[in-house]
């Protein structure tokens, strides 16, 4: 992996950090509260790609393990690979590559900007929303014994905020596109 690689992943950790820093929202009928970090992920994604999108990710991870107070509400340690929201840290991985690999299959440079911005968002409401939320309530389900059924319904509060967190990525994936052409290709 090249150093420029490594730099704008470590830069797109950094931004998935400082999102932690607005304060979560507790709903009360949910254990897992909303957060901005899941933007982040949806932005490592559309920007840097599947690979260097993943990475960043995991090093927030790591970091996070590590005892670091990354996550939103200065959370970090083990302890939070314990919680009702572990599910949703576990699909963050699994959400930038998606985010990035299908940013990487629809989106092209030959693409008008209004095509652009749709394929973005259709990779991050896909890899940032649909496969978040598949990971994290079945993990919230199964592990707090919720059910499938009662843990989906409660989830269903975070979806027009999650929508909104993918057409800001996108948008923000168009405007690199556009602003930063000498950004390599997204890998």
């Amino acid at each position: 992996m090249a150093t420029r690689d490594l730099v704008l992943s470590a830069l797109f950790a950094a931004i998935i950090v400082a999102l932690g820093l607005v304060p979560p929202i507790m709903l009360g009928f949910i254990p897992v509260p909303i957060t901005a970090q899941s933007l982040g992920v949806m932005l490592a994604g559309v920007v840097l790609g599947a690979k260097r999108g993943t990475i960043a990710v995991l090093l927030v991870l790591v970091l996070a393990a590590i005892g670091l107070p990354v996550l939103s509400g200065g959370r970090g340690g083990l302890a939070v690979f314990m919680a009702p929201t572990t599910g949703y840290l576990i699909g963050w991985v699994l959400a930038a590559f998606t985010t990035g690999y299908l940013s990487q299959l629809l989106v092209s440079h030959s693409q008008a900007g209004f095509v652009q911005t749709v394929n973005f968002f259709v990779a991050a409401l896909f890899g940032g929303v649909i496969v978040l939320y598949v990971c994290g309530i079945s993990y919230l389900a199964l592990v707090t014994g919720l059910g499938f059924s009662k843990a989906f319904m409660g989830s269903l509060a975070f979806i027009p905020g999650d929508v909104l967190k993918a057409l800001i990525a996108a948008l923000a994936g168009r405007a690199v596109m556009v602003g930063y052409p000498l950004l390599p290709q997204r890998a």
